[in-house]
């Protein structure tokens, strides 16, 4: 994304009012542990929140099912949650794409608030998502938000912007991609709770592609059971397990009348690896358990 592609996002962000921020139907998720309960407890006592674990299993929706699930915990007659401002992180992410910048408008200029100043005001939840693709000097930015300051310096206009009640800073990152490169400073590290997301056992995880692809039961267990066989191959060379995602859209297809195998192979078996001695034993796997 081009400077002027992330200035032209930037004013269209700033049109948008707090409703458009609001989720107003209740995603599906399926708790898995305690990971609610303790979310709850860090919001209430203005904690940050990371979240950790494997690419879809489910932390950006969990993030989005608490948004909503706030108007109850916090006894609001509203049906609406808590709103929620996504920055999905990249490299070429600046501190001025989170904070803010000048934009010209003829002979004048207007500053356009960017994701973490709106949160900021309007009391929202920011969700920074796989941050480690963030440069750290961005990141860096972020500490003052985290402790009991909960204050951000907007260098560019001279202001020092403190939270209002209801803005939580959470961000996630999968730990299997870590390198010397991409990694959390500890300085950024330590100043989160860290909640760790894993792959959900097989009758939660068929609960979960079965009201989300729509498949019967029976398909939903094979599914499920397709992942744990799958996820044992980690060792001879797959990079990681298949994501609860990818089942979903394994399953989705297979509802829309694709034979089951084939369904497999473009949602799971080439989606996960190049690898042809890899994707042959993980088709093995499709067979034994998807018998056509």
């Amino acid at each position: 994304m081009t400077t002027a592609d992330q200035i032209k996002e930037q004013a269209n962000f700033q049109q948008l009012a707090v409703e458009d921020f609001r989720i107003t139907e209740e995603p599906y998720y399926l708790p898995i542990a305690d990971e609610v309960e303790l979310f709850l407890s860090a919001y209430e006592q203005k904690v940050p929140v990371l979240l950790k674990g494997p690419t879809g299993v489910g932390k950006t929706r969990f993030i989005e099912y608490m948004s909503w699930r706030l108007h109850q915990h916090l006894g609001e007659p509203s049906q609406e949650g808590v709103p929620l401002i996504t920055v999905a992180c990249h490299e070429d992410l600046t501190a001025s794409d989170l904070v803010g910048r000048y934009l010209l408008e003829g002979d004048d200029t207007r500053w356009i608030d960017g994701p973490v100043s709106r949160a900021i005001k309007v009391g929202a939840i920011c969700y920074l998502d796989e941050v480690v693709e963030a440069r750290k000097d961005t990141t860096v930015l972020i500490h003052p938000l985290t402790d009991y300051r909960r204050l951000l310096p907007v260098e560019k206009r001279g202001e020092l912007l403190e939270a209002a009640d209801g803005f939580l800073l959470v961000m996630s990152y999968n730990p299997g991609y870590q390198s010397a490169l991409k990694d959390l400073k500890h300085s950024t590290r330590q100043r989160f709770i860290a909640i760790e997301f894993g792959y959900p056992d097989r009758d939660q995880e068929a609960a979960i592609i079965e009201n989300e692809s729509e498949v019967d039961h029976e398909i939903a267990m094979d599914l499920a059971k397709l992942a744990e066989k799958v996820r044992n191959l980690k060792e001879h060379g797959l990079g990681e397990g298949v994501s609860t995602r990818l089942l979903v859209y394994a399953g989705k297809l297979i509802h829309q009348g694709i034979a089951p195998r084939r369904a497999c192979q473009v949602a799971v078996v080439w989606a996960l690896t190049d690898d042809l001695e890899v994707q042959r034993s993980i088709e093995e796997v499709v067979t034994s358990i998807f018998e056509e």
